[in-house]
């Protein structure tokens, strides 16, 4: 029985890495050409904003003409918060005119997101309520964006424990979960133009060793090679969706063919 066959539950675990969020587009791809029934989705940070445009229905081409349109100011906005340089409200606001001000109820396949209480330290899964508010709070980064708060807890960015969310959706009860990791590959950082990329490169060469443990427990996983590529310029966004596309054609044919052989 092929690994990837109609009758398993398949859920699809798409990781952190700002721009490099756009290799996902690539996955996608290659998923739907194998006509790969995705059961469930999670997201982290980036992950969390192609997760949830997926589990509401938008389609490869849709994502990726999205995906070409974003820019930096597209997320951000000045604030006055002192918890933050910057809001990221208008991301917010970019998901309601995109899928609807939509609850994880509404979602076409289950949905789950994740993000970190700054208070406890805890590990937040979001998979109720408003999605444009988790996609915001998944996709906080610590200093930049100042936290969201749902239900009383200040959430900010999700990659500080979970960059790669297998373990909602194993908890989802998923028979096989492909991941999509973004960082613990090779990739490179560009040089600080200002607080916000200092910042941004800070965070994200810190969580280059959170991925490992959970990314283990991926039975498929797509490391896309990224030397090149950072997590800030939006003009890399074609490139990497080609990146992403290649490393999943490669992790997904090997898996069917491996399966297949036994």
């Amino acid at each position: 029985m092929n690994a990837l066959s109609n009758d398993r539950k398949i859920g699809l675990a798409l990781g952190g890495g700002a721009v490099l969020g756009a290799a996902h587009i690539g996955v996608l791809k290659v998923l739907a050409e194998y006509d790969i029934p995705i059961k469930a989705v999670g997201g982290t940070s980036i992950g969390a904003v192609i997760a949830a445009l997926f589990a509401f229905g938008k389609n490869c081409k849709e994502i990726e003409e999205i995906a070409l349109d974003l820019k930096w100011l597209d997320a951000a906005s000045p604030t006055l918060s002192q918890f933050g340089l910057v809001s990221n409200k208008k991301l917010g606001q970019t998901m309601i005119d995109l899928i609807g001000d939509v609850e994880f109820s509404q979602a076409n396949i289950p949905l789950v997101m994740i993000a970190v209480d700054i208070t406890t330290g805890e590990k937040v899964i979001l998979d109720r309520g408003n999605v444009a508010e988790a996609v915001m709070a998944s996709t906080c980064i610590p200093g930049v964006f100042t936290p969201i708060e749902i239900e009383g807890r200040m959430l900010v960015d999700g990659g500080l424990l979970e960059i790669v969310p297998v373990s909602p959706l194993k908890d989802l009860g998923m028979d096989k979960i492909i991941g999509v990791d973004l960082l613990t590959g090779r990739h490179t950082t560009r040089k600080p133009h200002n607080l916000i990329d200092l910042l941004l490169n800070s965070f994200y060469i810190a969580l280059r060793n959170t991925s490992a443990q959970y990314t283990d427990e991926a039975d498929i996983l797509i490391a896309p090679d990224l030397v090149g590529f950072n997590p800030i310029d939006t003009h890399q966004v074609p490139d990497l969706i080609e990146r992403g596309y290649k490393a999943a054609q490669a992790a997904i044919s090997k898996a069917m063919m491996l399966r297949d052989m036994q």
